[in-house]
């Protein structure tokens, strides 16, 4: 019986994120599905909505108290996965305008161009620390890449959708904001508590893996929003495949491109994560207030793909380490 419940939670370790993507999708598919529970679903929704910022505030805020603030600095790795972000951007732009694209096509395209344009995600450092990475490097990088996020999308956007309500400004004013909320104000408070609140830091840091586990209890809300996303799509099951299908490929690119980069300077796990792994709730947001809202069901099948990539690294590192200390 005890290893029964041994190998329970060793496989919820390896695997929490897809059971978090598992848990949310079923959830959602209940409560939308069945009559009873529907006058519930529609109480909670307001709250989900309302808690996920806070999520993502706590997870950053945890993981900002482990890092030494003297090491945030940028390296050569950042510059290369940075350059490579805006090759993709321009090759998407360009194909988009080349080719004056409408309805479906455009609609894929700009499904794809979100999961390049949008930043790296906030929780990276979290999947990068559990890997073993560099976790300041990886959170430099993640402030870098908001802020090509924050000059990019004013750019691009309007030329993609003609009719879309976006001025330079106020763009990059709305993104602006978002950043300092979601990553500026937990780092601030965590250079604080680290630096003057000894006793509590070192509460918050006892606590093993807590940014990890938070952020996979967000990944279960969100996923939720993702499928509510999927079945309200006025499209075909098709279309809504091969979005699926060329973000799994795009997916696939920007972690191997990524790691490819980072190899040249010993960091193929953080340039990994960097290129790879996407702020996907931020893009789903971006993609529905700016964009044709199907296009949001692109950055939505990217947490998929992106999960299951970061799960199966996760299950590697921990059977190395396992490996190595046995």
């Amino acid at each position: 019986m005890k290893n029964e419940e041994n190998s329970l939670v060793r496989f919820l370790k390896d695997w929490t994120l897809p059971v978090a993507i598992g848990l949310g999708t079923i959830l959602y598919l209940v409560f939308a599905f069945v009559p009873v529970l529907d006058g519930a679903a529609r109480l909670m929704a307001p709250f989900f909505d309302a808690i996920l910022p806070l999520f993502m505030f706590l997870i950053l805020f945890v993981t900002f108290c482990k890092v030494d603030f003297h090491k945030l600095r940028p390296t050569a790795w950042h510059l290369w996965v940075g350059v490579f972000q805006i090759v993709f951007i321009a090759i998407m732009m360009s194909l988009i305008l080349a080719y004056k694209m409408t309805g479906d096509t455009l609609v894929l395209m700009e499904a794809l161009l979100t999961c390049i344009v949008a930043p790296c995600a906030a929780a990276a450092p979290v999947v990068t620390q559990k890997l073993g990475g560099d976790l300041e490097g990886m959170t430099t990088w993640t402030l870098l890449s908001n802020l090509i996020t924050a000059l990019f999308i004013p750019i691009c956007f309007p030329m993609v959708e003609k009719g879309a309500d976006i001025t330079f400004m106020k763009a990059f004013l709305t993104i602006l904001y978002q950043v300092c909320m979601v990553l500026v104000v937990p780092m601030l408070l965590a250079y604080i508590v680290k630096h003057h609140f000894h006793r509590l830091h070192r509460r918050i840091i006892s606590v093993k893996d807590l940014s990890y586990y938070l952020w996979a209890f967000s990944l279960m809300i969100v996923s939720g929003t993702t499928v509510k996303n999927i079945c309200h799509a006025n499209t075909s099951a098709t279309f809504l495949l091969v979005i699926g299908g060329l973000g799994l490929v795009l997916c696939i690119v920007q972690f191997a491109v990524g790691r490819w980069i980072g190899h040249y300077f010993g960091a193929t796990i953080e340039a990994g994560q960097g290129l790879g792994q996407k702020n996907t709730a931020f893009a789903i947001w971006i993609a529905y207030t700016y964009l044709n809202p199907l296009s949001s069901v692109g950055p939505g099948c990217y947490i998929l793909w992106q999960n299951i990539i970061n799960s199966v690294e996760i299950h590697k590192n921990s059977k190395t380490h396992k490996f190595k200390n046995s």
